[in-house]
Parts: structure tokens; C-alpha cells; sequence
């Protein structure tokens, strides 16, 4: 599974509270809390990251409550990727079970800057810079974990699982 686009990158401890603010908890649309993703950084985040497509954080990206209102902002906003240093295990996971794929890549913060352009293959682990000239090695997906994001996350997955059963 490759994917491409441009970075757009934030910095360390990015919590579920900037990522879909408290009050939006009451949405159930998920074009709706799109429209909220990132708001508490500014509201220009939906604009940016369909311009962009990946997003590139420091560490400990989705820290906080464990709201799944969270990855499901930032997916339908258009990210179609999050590159961090390293993720809150429990948004980690709501993440790849919504089907949006995130990376956990050392020095990712060091080396790329917004709008570096930017290769990222889960399954080998790596990401390329084509801006810097740079490949960084990331903590590769499990076939299983990829199976789930392509079918695009965990019910997709299930289901399709259960009809190949019937």
C-alpha cells in the first residue's frame, strides 16, 4: 500500500480536544466533524490538508480521550495519511480501525517541512522525501493491520470476512 502526497505537519502532543473539540462530540455526520478537524489550530485545517494529504506530526500525536470522533475528523477532512514520531496507542488503533492509515516514522519531524513532497509505503515501512532527497525507515505495517486498512478499517474488514465464510 503506497500513498502520496504533500506534507502538511504540525508539532509534539497533538490531543484529541485540537484534533475535534469537545463541543462537536454531539456529531454524528462525519462530513460534519470534517468540518471541524483541527479547529482549535484554525480553521483553515480542511482546506490545508485537501491541498496536502499527509499529515506529519512529532510525538505523541492523539494523546488524550480515546474518542474515535477523532481519526474519523481527520479522514473525512482528507487526510489520507498521519506520519508522526509517535501515536497515543488508543488513537492508534481507532485510526486503523476506521481505515486511516498512521505511521509511526523516528526523526519524521527533523526532516520534513509543510508541503515537502512526500512516498509512504506501509508495508515495506518507509517514507521518501522527494523534496529533501530523503528516505526515513518507519515501523512497517502487519499483514493483518493492512488487510484492515484496505478494506477500509475494521467493520469493512469483518464483513467482508464473513461473507467469504458464507
Amino acid at each position: 500500500m503506497i500513498l502520496e502526497g504533500k506534507a502538511l505537519k504540525y508539532g509534539d502532543n497533538i490531543n484529541t480536544d485540537l484534533i475535534i473539540p469537545g463541543k462537536y462530540l454531539i456529531l454524528t455526520s462525519p462530513a460534519e466533524l470534517a468540518a471541524h478537524a483541527m479547529e482549535g489550530g484554525g480553521p483553515e485545517f480542511p482546506r490545508k490538508i485537501r491541498e496536502h494529504g499527509i499529515l506529519v506530526a512529532g510525538r505523541n500525536f492523539g494523546c488524550g480521550s480515546s474518542r474515535e470522533h477523532a481519526p474519523l475528523a481527520l479522514k473525512h477532512a482528507g487526510t489520507r495519511c498521519i506520519l508522526a514520531e509517535s501515536f497515543a496507542r488508543i488513537f492508534f488503533r481507532n485510526s486503523v480501525n476506521l481505515g486511516l492509515p498512521v505511521l509511526e516514522c523516528p526523526g519524521i519531524s527533523r526532516q520534513v517541512s509543510t508541503g515537502d513532497l512526500l512516498k509512504v509505503n506501509l508495508a515495506e515501512g518507509y517514507v521518501e522525501n522527494s523534496t529533501r532527497g530523503v528516505r526515513l525507515k518507519a515501523k512497517a505495517f502487519p499483514d493483518f493491520l493492512l488487510k484492515i486498512l484496505e478494506r477500509g478499517g475494521l467493520m469493512a474488514y469483518v464483513e467482508a470476512r464473513l461473507g467469504e465464510e458464507e
